[in-house]
């Protein structure tokens, strides 16, 4: 799941395969005889110097005087939005997108008369699910529809005029920022990986900012234990230089003890694989824990043992960091999970994959399925985060990137979807492989004889009460496992603390980490005071 809403910086994303629901479904209402006509829009190519390709998206909301229109995570049906793919587009010329075949929420032509404003986006690289409106995409203006008529009269005119480009702005921010990155401070890494080489038959890299603890150059003697993370949905090896530049500034303030932060990248172009060992993404736990810890161990003075490993990671990373401590708990000494994805698949965000007839978009009762929640009200429910998803593109998803993770390949060489796109229903034999495989609950409860003596006590998982999908949920089953097995689970669950603020105390959005560096400390120094080892390295 994604670290925040994409009003702020990331992104909540898309699905595996394109479905193109027939009216009835789409608007959930009987086809009448007569269907209504179609709607159409026209859209121009951009003065650019050759074709142009990708999928051609057009957002329409109520209302006027807007320089954006886009879609909102938390009120995802008041934009409709309608898509078709383009190829080799020349300049100058113009191409009409039926708004009736794939669109959300529903057909356009299920609109009232009245006020509206569209905008049409060409997302070149397909990325739109993953980062939303990026550089090289092009726009156009914002176009006033008064008094429109779904169906009647012209079509409405867009015209891709402008292609985006960096915000110099933000572009001179980060620049600054990594001006602050100096060799003492962070080291960029990036390692061709042989076994991710070997799978995909192309150079594949694991890259990763490495934040040296302070005063690292002045005990040349000294090791320091390394902590391993991950981000989020949506997060980049950018985002993981900021966070650790933040980290390093606490641990300098002497608000963290002095320790290595790996933070690592996991985003790829189907989503996140989330550092798990996948028949779609390859093998990118392995590839982790055999090719890339040692390569760093030679090059830092890091802990290379397991007490001096540890993993931290919030939402999708925060499920990646608990699978490598289940499946690697000979390299890792201890995980602190945040708000991590499912792990127990008895509650995939409030739904029970096993049970019979599963269904990811109604309850037993036929009531919808919420995915996310603010202020104790549903904002959006599976089946709307599923069919958005489906419009802006099959590629890139919070749910196809699931499936890429956690699915089975299918004859055509694409993961199997968990469940039909149309009707929510999950398929029980993707579902028993995703149960094997991913399932860290049963994996752990099946494996215990095997792993547990080295699991027990080194799970920590923190989540609020209020998690905005629902993820609280998952947490307990897990837990309920490890107690039952003797696990000595470490769990916490904040009051009223949600998916975006579990971090913060007292308007420090970051506090928690301070918690979570010194709970590492104990275990890779036991009895030793960190703050001591900070004052040596001022």
């Amino acid at each position: 799941m994604p670290n925040s809403p994409r009003s702020v910086y990331l992104r909540i994303p898309l699905l595996l395969s394109m479905v193109v629901l027939p009216p009835s479904v789409q608007c959930g209402q009987a086809s009448s005889s007569v269907p209504p006509a179609h709607v159409f829009f026209r859209v121009q190519a951009p003065p650019a110097d050759a074709p142009v390709s990708g999928r051609l998206l057009i957002f329409l909301k109520a209302g006027s005087g807007d320089n954006e229109v886009s879609t909102s995570e938390l009120n995802p049906t008041d934009t409709w939005v309608c898509a078709r793919e383009v190829r080799n587009l020349a300049p100058g010329s113009s191409v009409e997108v039926d708004a009736d075949e794939i669109a959300f929420p529903r057909p356009f032509s299920a609109l009232q008369t009245g006020i509206y404003e569209a905008q049409a986006v060409l997302d070149v690289n397909h990325q739109y699910n993953y980062r939303g409106r990026v550089p090289r995409d092009w726009v156009s203006p914002v176009v006033t529809l008064a008094g429109w008529k779904p169906g009647l009269g012209t079509e409405p005119e867009l015209s891709l005029e402008r292609r985006i480009v960096e915000d110099p702005q933000h572009a001179e921010a980060f620049a600054k920022l990594k001006e602050a990155a100096t060799s003492d401070v962070a080291q960029y890494e990036e390692f061709e990986s042989p076994l991710l080489t070997r799978f995909w038959g192309r150079p594949v890299e694991i890259k990763a900012w490495v934040i040296l603890p302070p005063g690292y150059a002045a005990h040349p003697y000294e090791k320091y234990p390394t902590v391993y993370w991950t981000h989020g949905f949506g997060g980049d090896i950018n985002g993981g230089l900021v966070n650790g530049l933040r980290l390093y500034e606490r641990m300098k303030a002497g608000k963290m003890p002095p320790m290595f932060w790996v933070m690592l990248d996991e985003s790829v172009p189907q989503g996140t694989h989330e550092f798990a060992d996948s028949v779609n993404n390859g093998p990118w736990g392995a590839a982790l824990a055999t090719e890339f810890i040692p390569q760093l161990e030679r090059k830092f003075r890091m802990d290379a043992k397991p007490g001096g490993r540890l993993l931290n990671g919030h939402s999708s990373g925060g499920w990646a960091t608990l699978q490598l401590q289940v499946n690697y708990p000979e390299i890792f000494g201890g995980t602190w999970s945040t708000s991590p994805d499912p792990s127990d698949f008895h509650d995939f965000t409030g739904v029970d994959l096993y049970a019979p007839s599963a269904n990811l978009y109604r309850k037993p009762d036929g009531s919808p399925v919420p995915i996310m929640r603010a202020d104790g009200k549903v904002v959006a429910t599976m089946e709307d985060l599923a069919r958005l998803e489906d419009v802006l593109g099959p590629y890139g998803g919070q749910l196809a990137s699931f499936d890429w993770v956690f699915s089975p390949k299918s004859a055509n060489g694409a993961p199997e979807p968990m469940f039909d796109r149309v009707t929510g229903q999950v398929h029980p034999d993707v579902m028993a492989y995703w149960r094997d495989h991913y399932d860290l609950a049963h994996i752990v409860e099946s494996t215990w004889r095997q792993r547990g003596a080295a699991l027990k006590g080194r799970i920590h998982l923190i989540v609020g009460t209020a998690d905005t999908f629902y993820l609280d949920g998952s947490a307990h089953k897990f837990e309920a496992v490890l107690k039952r097995l003797g696990g000595e689970p470490h769990f916490t669950y904040l009051p009223d603390r949600t998916h975006f603020n579990l971090y913060e105390e007292d308007k420090d959005r970051m506090a928690l980490y301070d918690r979570i560096a010194a709970q590492m400390w104990e275990v890779a120094r036991p009895g030793v005071k960190w703050q001591e080892e900070t004052q040596k390295g001022k």
